[in-house]
């Protein structure tokens, strides 16, 4: 059961809709709305002990719905509960029954999974009711008071340090603003390194070009570290005479990538289209909507027998027989923290290719639904087959090397490639017909400099990829931790890069210092598999809990006694007379008058706080507040 389909609030069978949150369902004592939850409440399990309670308490603004819903429910034989297969649909489920008293009696509601819409799924479904799966329900309350234990307990910290209003977030968040800021800090510490190659153009008479490699007879690579050996070598192969010595080639064949799920999504979308991983949300949220794509938000990679079949008639019927393989492909997810709960992400019909959907759909929107059909009707399509070739021309001293490829059937890339962060990763180079011992003319030899390169700074897409490979998050948080960093301040986007702002940067380094299970992947990662033998059964959560929370309040309480409000100078505002004090902001430090709120004089310190990649600037900038 679901609310009234609205626009913008599609239900199918009582799917989630865009949002995870639990319906009209807010947590008192460790949620949005209520107090922080106190180190005596946990010590001695009167709420998060060893008997843990949480309170929640139904929105106003949602108690009319909850009232709709019981009265909805006294007309109806049956109560069945069909929200999504995982942790946080089997806690929605939860809170439905809680709020809406379907606790007793005949009045226990029957839930209802399954993991693809279709007719098939949803009829198996509802031959096979049980209920509500307590072990799926504690891992999501469990993640719930984690999250909410490291923000209100941080947050307050940095208020005193750092800045009126700023937020600890939730542990995703920290992690990945630490994971933004240690890749800054790798590239302003990198000393690149010179090195050289020599390359030859040759011709036969048609042209390519080949690269020096090893002296005749060696195996080892000739590794060149700065010009005077690059000219001295060139100097050696002054007026040599060249051959092939040898031509390899090797048939290789390339598989189709798998069906999108959400993270695959968001990178593609950004490689290709220049989506942030928000927006792509969104449009896809909007084709789903209207029926056009399966749920996005979603781990697996499964795809429904009936979408395989219909895919593989597709093919034959567009492209021939031989763009299908003997079997329909089946694909497994790689990620071990993955639920499962959902399809991979495809069109509801392959049928309705992008053409036929061109005069119903925006440009975004349009976009987004042919790279979704592309990827989905490639992933059942014949692997690509390419022809690699090596050449190594050489001369009675030097031996260079030239490889190159040729498709010789298209296959699944009739229809689809998938994007690199690296353009460079997709190009081929065609090499022409050599034989072995065939004379090459070298019209050119080129000495050429090159110097190695930092790590790139985070795009949006090779974030999602970074917290996917280290089990950080899940897909339905990959976009809004990102969003959430740049909305707060934190990271700033640079064209398609990411950036820490100062405040990042020391927010960062503040939790670094005093909350280091908090700040570290591992840790994070770990945490993640706690809550997975949770869901299991193989741990009770409140333990879990209990273990991370001693050390962390402990380290919440070293963190009060050594975090200075304000950083004391000598220096005398000239408007009260109080004292100056030291404080750091969004834009750096600054001196501000002890004597706030009363006096809310500052000064600009014109210093730049330990960031060495960021240039120096006298201008004094206003906070999202309008606070100087």
């Amino acid at each position: 059961i679901g609310r009234r389909q609205t626009p913008g609030d599609r239900r199918v069978a009582g799917q989630s809709t865009h949002g995870r949150r639990d319906p009209g369902q807010r947590l008192r004592g460790n949620g949005v709305d209520g107090p922080r939850p106190r180190p005596a409440e946990i010590d001695a399990g009167r709420g998060y002990g060893q008997r843990l309670h949480p309170k929640y308490v139904t929105l106003r603004d949602k108690q009319t719905l909850v009232t709709d819903l019981k009265k909805s429910a006294l007309k109806a034989t049956e109560i069945f509960l069909a929200t999504d297969p995982d942790r946080e649909g089997e806690a929605i489920s939860w809170h439905l029954q809680n709020a809406a008293g379907w606790g007793e009696g005949d009045r226990v509601p029957k839930r209802v999974v399954f993991h693809e819409i279709t007719k098939q799924a949803v009829e198996e479904a509802f031959q096979q009711p049980r209920e509500i799966n307590m072990q799926l329900v504690n891992a999501q309350q469990a993640r719930r008071i984690l999250d909410r234990l490291v923000g209100y307990e941080i947050s307050p910290l940095l208020w005193r340090r750092v800045q009126r209003g700023l937020s600890a977030g939730r542990r995703v968040q920290s992690v990945s603003l630490r994971m933004i800021v240690d890749r800054e800090r790798e590239i302003a510490v990198f000393v690149p390194e010179e090195w050289w190659t020599l390359e030859a153009d040759l011709h036969t008479p048609e042209s390519f070009t080949a690269t020096l490699h090893s002296r005749t007879g060696a195996r080892r690579r000739i590794s060149i570290a700065n010009e005077d050996a690059a000219r001295a070598l060139e100097a050696e192969l002054s007026g040599a005479e060249y051959s092939v010595e040898s031509v390899e080639q090797k048939p290789r064949r390339q598989r189709p990538s798998a069906p999108f799920i959400t993270s695959t999504m968001q990178q593609d979308a950004g490689r290709k289209l220049r989506f942030t991983a928000q927006r792509t949300m969104a449009v896809a949220q909007q084709l789903y909507e209207v029926g056009l794509i399966t749920y996005m938000r979603t781990d697996s990679v499964n795809v429904a027998e009936s979408a395989v079949r219909e895919a593989r008639e597709f093919i034959g019927e567009r492209y021939g027989k031989e763009f299908i393989p003997d079997k329909p492909r089946a694909y497994r997810t790689r990620s071990k923290n993955a639920q499962e709960a959902h399809e991979a992400i495809r069109p509801t019909s392959t049928r309705r290719d992008p053409r036929s959907m061109a005069t119903y759909l925006n440009p975004e929107q349009l976009r987004l639904y042919t790279l979704i059909w592309e990827r989905m009707v490639a992933s059942q399509m014949s692997d690509a087959v390419l022809e690699a070739t090596t050449v190594a021309p050489s001369d009675s001293q030097f031996r260079f090397r030239a490889t190159g490829s040729v498709l010789r059937f298209a296959g699944f890339r009739a229809v689809y490639m998938e994007g690199r962060d690296d353009a460079g990763d997709n190009e081929e180079n065609a090499l022409p017909q050599l034989s072995t011992g065939d004379a090459l003319t070298n019209e050119k030899l080129a000495a050429n400099q090159h110097f190695t390169q930092p790590p790139p700074r985070y795009t949006e897409a090779t974030l999602v990829r970074a917290m996917e490979e280290k089990g950080i998050g899940r897909p339905s948080t990959y976009a809004p931790t990102i969003a959430t960093l740049i909305d707060r301040g934190y990271v700033e986007r640079e064209q398609t890069r990411l950036s820490p702002t100062r405040t990042g940067i020391t927010v960062t380094d503040l939790l670094t210092e005093h909350f280091t299970d908090v700040m570290d992947l591992d840790f994070t990662a770990r945490m993640e598999e706690d809550l997975d033998d949770v869901a299991q059964g193989e741990r009770e959560w409140v333990p879990v809990l209990r273990d991370f929370y001693h050390p962390f309040h402990q380290a919440v309480d070293k963190a009060n006694e050594t975090f200075a409000s304000a950083e004391a100078t000598d220096e005398v505002c000239e408007k009260c007379g109080e004292p100056m004090s030291i404080k750091t902001g969004r834009f750096g430090r600054f001196l501000a008058c002890t004597g706030y709120p009363k006096c809310r004089n500052t000064k600009d310190m014109g210093d730049n706080p330990d960031r060495p990649f960021e240039e120096e600037t006298d201008e004094i900038a206003k906070n999202a507040n309008g606070l100087w």
